[in-house]
């Protein structure tokens, strides 16, 4: 094997083009992701093997121009302008669109001035043809003084060829700067050469990028010492760009719209239109939920057999005492009160994943911007608001694509009020109580399917109210427009939705996971431990229920120990607080329990009702079954039930929401808003249903 470092080669891209399929079908599952140094933005890496060289491939988030304007492109901008980082590329390949190549050559173009070993690869040449759009490889190489190969990511055409080209020796050479006027040019060059810089274009950038000139103290003195007016140099580079790149498109680009078999746009008459777009979204998410119950149903009922057969294959093999009951009482049920999710997080991360591989999720994004303008936020903040459907905290880190801070920082508060996949076994567990798994809706829908969805709709409808109100709070400083790049609709590559799926799943089970053991184990102890009441429940209940059965005596020792346990002290501490939304002293201690995730509230159910049972009723029918001693009536009632559903809809139940809430805002202020208004919101709307309902 040789000795000489991999050859570390970063992919760069306008987003939406592609990179990731390119990055994906190079690497398998030979990738990792890292964080950028000091920060928590996911920067992917992988390897690919070409022949006997092993090669590094870094995946680096879209970005528009080397002007950044949000935080991700800021870092990336950062990373390809530090050429003596020891983490930076040996060479650097641009994904380009041949179905918008115009636009697209600008970041090429930017690029190129920084004289890196640089190679364009245009993505979906196929698509292209298909709308008669031809590009000439060689006459562009010819014109840009670089390697040019065409390719498909999707297909995998030309995709070897790229990486022979890459293996090939690379010299870039410098070229007459064409982003400038010649009397602004010795100006830059003076200061390039007062500043010690190699490149012109570097400098240019230290001088026009509004951040890094207040920050360097040196730019900012050149600029007003020379009474430089930064704005309109940015504005004439960009002129002067699209300048040179109209000089040559035309000789290596040839659109003959005769030969075009175009799909995409009759689709798109129908799916973005005014009216039939909105309601192919809602029916597009009606169908999601109906799968949801639908297609989980099977593996949800093996996965509770698994587990109850794995509890009575522990009781039976383990010899009797405290460690065993660990297990038996604690572990397994915890555990397995979350694993039984599975299957319905996973048909929700899949049907997700088809959605955005497929084109239709950058459409929703273009349908609903003028909608989203109205609440003080963008189509953008389509992007983090369905992401936040899977989770909150990849969801707030996606706001840092939102050029528009006051955008953003609305995404990020509002985005939790989005119902989570974490708050899915708690709607499903609470929706399975209150509505029978055979009521349909028109004989056609389960009730369950759309009892799921509007509790959906609910968070999305909040989103919206509150989003409406920070519009008047938050002043915005400008205008934002939505700029993006509308990809092809495509057949989804079943092998990218796997990787994304088993990734999401693999992340839920594995996060979750350790909070539930972790969990699991600390309540486990709390309710099996107690004081003097505790260690003298057999005498109590002897004493006071003298013609009690057998049977009926070990229950009810095991219900008082339970009571009288740490745990349940800590319970009826408590029970003040949130006896008026419906709950009892077990219901609070899971609501305590789940602020680590949401997810642990069944987790933490399953555990407080196995301890000292015999029985091996589901957990949704113990809690079916639970009956308030001081009512005789059933703990989960209506009343009950829809107040739970309110509370979680609305609360922040997430710690990890909170951290990254103020690690993207980096304002305290702003995390405790969140977490405050989401709290009284949630205890407020759990009250008056109680309240109303009872």
């Amino acid at each position: 094997m040789s000795s000489q470092k991999p050859l570390k080669i970063a992919l760069v891209g306008n987003p939406n083009l592609g990179k990731t399929t390119l990055f994906n079908r190079l690497c398998g599952l030979k990738q990792h992701t890292g964080n950028y140094p000091g920060v928590t933005i996911d920067k992917k890496k992988g390897n690919h093997k070409a022949g006997q060289e092993i090669i590094e491939i870094i995946d680096l988030p879209g970005i528009n121009s080397l002007f950044p304007s949000s935080k991700d492109e800021e870092l990336v901008v950062d990373y390809l302008l530090d050429s003596e980082s020891a983490d930076y590329p040996d060479k650097i390949v641009l994904i380009a669109s041949a179905l918008n190549l115009k636009r697209n050559l600008y970041l090429l173009e930017q690029i190129r001035d920084l004289n890196v070993p640089l190679v364009l690869a245009i993505n979906m040449v196929d698509l292209a043809e298909k709308r008669g759009i031809f590009i000439s490889e060689e006459a562009l190489e010819k014109e840009l003084g670089i390697p040019v190969v065409c390719i498909s990511a999707k297909k995998g055409t030309g995709v070897d060829k790229l990486i022979n080209r890459c293996l090939e020796p690379l010299n870039i050479e410098a070229r007459t700067p064409s982003y400038i006027q010649a009397e602004e040019l010795e100006l830059l060059q003076k200061y390039s050469t007062q500043n010690g810089s190699s490149n012109d274009y570097v400098s240019f950038l230290e001088l026009t990028s509004k951040t890094k000139a207040e920050a360097d103290s040196t730019a900012q003195s050149f600029i007003d010492e020379h009474g430089i007016n930064t704005r309109k140099w940015k504005t004439n580079a960009s002129i002067l760009r699209y300048k040179r790149i109209n000089s040559y498109l035309e000789k290596v680009q040839t659109v003959d719209k005769t030969k075009a078999s175009d799909l995409t746009s009759k689709l798109d008459r129908i799916l973005l239109h005014r009216i039939f777009g909105y309601l192919i979204f809602l029916g597009v998410f009606l169908f999601i939920f109906q799968a949801i119950f639908w297609l989980a149903d099977f593996p949800m009922g093996w996965i509770e057999s698994s587990f109850e057969w794995l509890g009575n294959v522990a009781s039976n093999g383990l010899p009797e005492g405290y460690f065993s009951r660990l297990i038996t009482e604690g572990l397994i049920p915890g555990i397995g009160g979350v694993v039984i999710f599975v299957p319905q997080i996973t048909i929700l991360f899949l049907l997700f994943s088809l959605l955005e591989e497929s084109g239709y999720m950058s459409r929703i994004i273009y349908l609903t911007d003028r909608m989203m303008q109205r609440f003080g936020m963008s189509g953008k903040s389509m992007v983090p608001m369905i992401s936040g459907l899977a989770c909150a905290i990849p969801a707030i880190m996606a706001a840092r694509t939102i050029e528009n801070s006051r955008e953003r920082l609305i995404t990020i508060l509002v985005t939790p009020l989005l119902t989570c996949s974490a708050r899915l076994p708690v709607y499903i567990v609470v929706i399975a109580i209150i509505i029978p798994d055979d009521t349909t809706v028109f004989g056609i829908f389960n009730a369950q399917g759309i009892a799921l969805m509007g509790m959906y709709l609910l968070g999305v409808v909040m989103t919206f109210i509150v989003a409406f109100v920070l519009k008047y709070i938050l002043k915005p400083d400008y205008k934002s427009y939505l700029i993006m790049e509308v990809p092809e609709y495509l057949l989804p590559s079943i092998k990218n939705v796997m990787y994304r799926v088993w990734s999401n799943v693999k992340s839920f089970i594995w996060n979750a996971g350790k909070i539930i053991v972790a969990t699991a184990i600390i309540l486990f102890v709390l309710v099996t431990n107690g004081g003097q009441d505790f260690n003298n429940a057999q005498v109590h209940i002897t004493t006071n229920y003298p013609s009690a059965t057998a049977d009926e005596t070990k229950n009810l020792v095991a219900s008082y120990q339970t009571e009288n346990s740490y745990l349940g002290m800590i319970g009826k501490s408590i029970e003040p607080v949130i006896e008026p939304l419906g709950y009892d002293w077990k219901i609070g201690i899971a609501l305590i329990s789940s602020l680590a995730a949401r997810e642990v509230f069944v987790g933490t159910m399953s555990v407080i009702y196995a301890v000292g049972s015999d029985d091996e009723m589901k957990i949704r029918d113990r809690l079916k079954s639970e009956v308030n001693p001081n009512t005789g009536m059933p703990v989960f009632g209506i009343a009950t039930s829809i107040s739970l559903l309110l509370f979680y809809a609305f609360s922040l139940q997430c710690m990890s929401t909170v951290a990254v809430t103020y690690k993207e805002t980096k304002s305290i202020k702003w995390t405790a808003i969140q977490f405050g208004y989401m709290t009284v919101l949630a205890y407020f709307s759990a009250l008056i249903a109680f309240q109303l309902l009872k």
